[in-house]
């Protein structure tokens, strides 16, 4: 595809805007020839033509060197879509990708605001220009927030996030990022507060995990933050990832104090609408993006908010995987049930499957050694330590695996599902479809 009624589309937005039309005019390049096809439709309705990636142009990478980029935690000889780092505002609006603002410019600016690409998401960490500037290990770091300003002054939907480094950007650092998200940038839709996830391929010093005090003390002050928040703002603003709570052994919020679930993507408030799918009390699964770093592969996008990002196309889709094994017999379907998922998944899981009373079905926590013991998100479970944990459990049984830890088909050490030790059954990661694969009564859900 050459060029659609006249312009060269940069990115799958421009491509949906010129083949909305009804009258639509594609230069295409077709065995050596230049061709002009003219496509009569009604205005809106698709073209009927796939695309392979959502930028067209080249995705913009990242020019940061931040010690707790997880991509740079990654081992080497994985895929190598996994090692792109981006940093581009379109993947933000699309796909919900994080972007710095580093490499935003004017003209980025102006297409913003002209075609309303909103909501963005956006990395802050601190607000200081100085803690920024080394968190970043970018100079154009501090200055980069004037476009966060700018994009919130001209209505743009803006969700925030901050990566707390212990000893870097909590304690009083974290106070005076929040002090500046009231004064400078209280227009901002939510700020997400994450703990920094560690694998043992970190080779930063700096770098450490919280204490179960530091958890602790960052959801009191967090909460003390929304009540400052819900004071001016009328809105609490800023949440703490479920990770947090996890870490300090404390019970979640309820889910009035979510606000809506706005950054169930970004892990706040997972746990409490996975509880409400399970026990009835949601109309509809919330639904995740399927796999931690689904964004680098997955199929074209469709629509400006397509679920699945593929900011990189690995030639993955519709093919047989590489180490698939031999056929596996199908458990019963009344044959005891192992439910796989991460160390923190358990603890959620663990209790809803409790209240069921069915000693035929057992929770299996997964300890993520691949990455060296210290990430227990169910996302990052991968095939190395599946295999290792499944090989201990008895043949015969179903084996329930979520498929947020899957893109593609492949876990992030690059095997699949079917390289494990027993047949697995994918299930989507909500509590509705857990319910049902379990064989348990689906509630009515309660408005």
């Amino acid at each position: 595809m050459l060029s659609v009624n006249g312009t060269v589309p940069r990115d799958i937005i421009e491509w949906r805007y010129a083949a909305d039309d009804e009258e639509v005019s594609l230069e295409v390049l077709r065995g050596g020839l230049e061709i002009t096809i003219e496509v009569q439709k009604r205005a809106g309705e698709p073209l009927g033509a796939e695309v392979s990636s959502a930028v067209f142009d080249r995705v913009r990478t990242c020019d940061n060197h931040c010690e707790f980029c997880f991509i740079y935690q990654l081992p080497k000889g994985l895929r190598k879509s996994l090692y792109l780092k981006d940093d581009d505002y379109r993947l933000s609006f699309l796909y919900g990708n994080f972007t710095t603002l580093t490499r935003f410019t004017e003209a980025d600016l102006e297409r913003v605001v002209t075609e309303r690409l909103s909501p963005l998401n956006v990395s802050i960490h601190a607000t200081d220009p100085e803690v920024r500037n080394r968190m970043l290990k970018n100079p154009r770091g501090g200055m980069s927030l004037r476009w966060l300003r700018a994009l919130l002054d001209h209505g743009i939907g803006v969700r925030g996030q901050i990566v707390l480094c212990p000893g870097v950007n909590d304690g009083e650092v974290f106070e005076r990022t929040m002090v500046g998200v009231l004064d400078q940038y209280p227009e901002l839709e939510s700020v997400a507060v994450v703990p920094l996830g560690l694998s043992r391929f970190n080779a930063e010093s700096a770098m450490r995990l919280h204490t179960v005090d530091e958890a602790r003390r960052m959801v009191q002050v967090i909460d003390e933050w929304q009540q400052v928040f819900l004071s001016v703002l009328g809105k609490r603003m800023v949440f703490a990832a479920d990770e947090y709570y996890l870490m300090a052994e404390l019970p979640f919020p309820d889910a009035a104090c979510y606000e809506g679930f706005h950054m169930h993507e970004d892990g706040i408030g997972m746990a409490r609408t996975f509880e409400l799918e399970f026990l009835g009390q949601a109309e509809a699964a919330t639904g995740v993006q399927s796999g931690f770093f689904a964004w680098v592969d997955g199929a074209p996008a469709e629509g400006y908010r397509a679920p699945r990002n593929p900011a990189g196309d690995t030639g993955l889709r519709g093919s047989a995987p590489a180490d698939a094994v031999g056929v596996q017999l199908t458990p019963r379907r009344d044959a005891p049930i192992g439910v796989l998922t991460g160390v923190y998944g358990a603890k959620v899981i663990g209790p809803l499957i409790a209240s069921l009373g069915r000693p035929d079905i057992r929770v299996i926590p997964v300890p993520n050694e691949f990455f060296g013991g210290n990430t227990s998100v169910t996302g990052l479970m991968v095939g190395e330590d599946l295999a290792r944990v499944l090989s201990g459990e008895p043949a015969g049984h179903r084996y329930l695996l979520p498929d947020v830890c899957l893109s593609e088909g492949r876990f992030l050490d690059g095997t699949t599902v079917a390289s494990l030790p027993h047949p697995v059954e994918v299930v989507p990661t909500d509590g509705i479809a857990l319910r049902r694969a379990l064989g348990a009564p689906i509630l009515e859900s309660v408005s």
